[in-house]
């Protein structure tokens, strides 16, 4: 799916990843990490793919909203099992979006 965000600006968190082996509940966590942030004020949205590497892109209203979904508790115990269990490597990139445009076939 193609997050539905407001007009611009806002703000995009891009999380790539390389996974490790390992399992262990990630699939789970994953979803419920996307539910919870949904929940924060200030998310707007959020898209993911994976094929070998993974980005997430979830988008925010401001950068304190951002900081606020960094330090959520249950956010904290994701970021460490991800760093001891779940990616061999990642970065996260915080960028403002200051212009939007797109495509759709069906509204065309």
């Amino acid at each position: 799916m193609i997050a539905a965000t407001p007009p611009a600006p806002y703000y995009a968190v891009i999380f790539t990843s390389l996974r490790t082996e390992v399992d262990a509940g990630y699939g789970a966590m994953a979803e419920h990490m996307v539910e919870l942030a949904a929940q924060q004020p200030g998310f707007l949205g959020v898209e993911s793919a994976r094929e070998g590497v993974g980005i997430t892109v979830s988008y925010w209203e401001s950068l304190e909203a951002i900081r606020a979904w960094k330090t959520n508790a249950e956010h904290l115990v994701a970021q460490k099992t991800g760093r001891s269990d779940w990616y061999r490597r990642y970065k996260t990139r915080i960028a403002r979006v200051e212009r939007d445009y797109g495509f759709d076939s069906a509204a065309a």
